[in-house]
């Protein structure tokens, strides 16, 4: 019997601490790098605390972040001091009043402003005039390519604007060698976005998403045309590994794929924007990890001074995040030198690339990207019929809607990832 209560008391003391919110004297910072980007998010903590400030942070990843928010916002127990969130959860977190302004950390350090911050990630954070986040990153849908598969078919040139059109692609069908591609379907969701900006379209009209769109139609007709010419991967295969074994002119990942990318021996390849209708008119969907404190009454004007000085720390020193593949948000990192070095800068090097990074802010944003993803295969590759797809496309987003799956009511939310 005693050795029950022993344990049923070990067993609340645990329960205790974790919904503490973690030692009061340090700074609980949630993060959803849950993959090698954790690993440089650590060192960069580690750096900070080396520091010897008056509060160590502690850098706490979890997968099923947004959930465990949730979770901990409607209990009111375990909230933490600091955390990272995507730009497009922001606009629902200050609807719903979960997340405090920036203003006091801003007031006590000058230099995180808009100034010193590429302007698509700082401006992610402000809704109707004030700035509820401080960016770290601006990560991109991006296009690699081999070079040497482009010599073999004589299609250098097609870089020379930078920019690789659906017409230059579709003229080399027939022409392929058997087992070799144009590109793959690597986050074709993404690609399918930037189309939608191409286009001139947009996800929501008068504040209601909007999917079944004619630009949606036009943006997934031409992607579905150039599988149909047999220039695409095969559907269920990997065509990021077909295109780092070599076999694939275009690889539409991420960013951080250059990581990943550098490490296949013998891969000669390099960086440009996600192919488009003309070389006039391009981008590249983007997200952003955002600096955010949620509503916590618990937290002290001490340790808000510590976030702040940890704050303006990666704003100096985040040239450790571009090693994550990531493109810095602080202006002072990516105008050093050394910066350059790093294949992301690519999307820094002109303000027409900066300009081509479209973050969508939108406030149902998840619920559309969800919907894309969950149909966009299928449609691509004509296992579904496209006007019928967008029907089921516009409904499972305004189902979402309906159910208020975003809302601190509910604490099953699902998790959006970004990579």
């Amino acid at each position: 019997m005693k050795k029950g209560l022993m344990i049923l008391f070990a067993s609340l003391v645990f329960v205790l601490a974790g919904c503490s919110g973690g030692d009061e004297n340090t700074i609980q910072f949630w993060t959803p790098l849950t993959g090698e980007d954790g690993a440089y998010m650590d060192e960069l903590v580690d750096a900070f605390n080396e520091t010897e400030p008056e509060f160590e942070v502690e850098h706490v990843v979890t997968s099923d972040m947004y959930t465990k928010m949730y979770t901990v916002l409607n209990s009111g127990n375990g909230i933490p001091d600091l955390s990272i969130i995507h730009a497009d959860r922001v606009t629902s977190f200050v609807k719903q009043g979960l997340i405090e302004p920036m203003t006091g950390i801003m007031e006590a350090q000058p230099e995180l402003n808009t100034e010193n911050y590429l302007a698509e990630a700082w401006e992610a954070g402000n809704v109707e005039g004030t700035q509820y986040t401080v960016p770290l990153d601006i990560h991109s849908n991006a296009m690699y390519y081999n070079k040497d598969l482009l010599a073999k078919y004589g299609v250098e040139h097609w870089l020379d604007d930078n920019v690789v059109t659906f017409d230059e692609m579709l003229s080399l069908q027939g022409q392929l060698e058997e087992g070799q591609y144009v590109l793959n379907d690597a986050l074709a969701g993404w690609v399918v976005l930037a189309q939608i900006q191409n286009l001139g379209g947009d996800i929501q009209q008068d504040g209601a998403p909007a999917v079944n769109t004619p630009e949606m139609e036009q943006a997934i007709g031409a992607i579905k045309e150039l599988a149909d010419a047999g220039l695409m991967t095969p559907y269920g295969e990997d065509g990021y590994l077909m295109f780092q074994s070599g076999n694939v002119l275009f690889s539409t990942d991420g960013t951080w794929s250059s990581t990943g990318h550098g490490q296949v021996e013998g891969l000669n390849f390099g960086v440009t924007n996600i192919y488009a209708f003309e070389p006039t008119t391009f981008h590249n969907r983007a997200s952003s990890h955002l600096f955010a404190m949620l509503e916590k009454e618990e937290r002290t004007d001490e340790k808000e001074q510590v976030i702040g000085d940890f704050l303006e720390f990666i704003r100096q020193n985040s040239l450790k995040w571009a090693e994550a593949g990531q493109i810095v948000a602080s202006t002072e990192v990516i105008e050093s030198p050394e910066y350059d070095e790093y294949m992301q800068s690519f999307f820094t090097s002109t303000p027409e690339q900066e300009e081509s990074l479209h973050i969508y802010t939108y406030e149902h944003y998840p619920y559309v990207a969800e919907a894309i993803d969950t149909y966009v295969g299928d449609l691509i590759h004509g296992e579904m019929d496209l006007q019928q797809g967008l029907e089921e496309m516009q409904k499972f987003v305004d189902d979402k809607v309906a159910e208020g799956s975003l809302d601190i009511e509910n604490a099953e939310t699902e998790e959006t990832t970004e990579e």
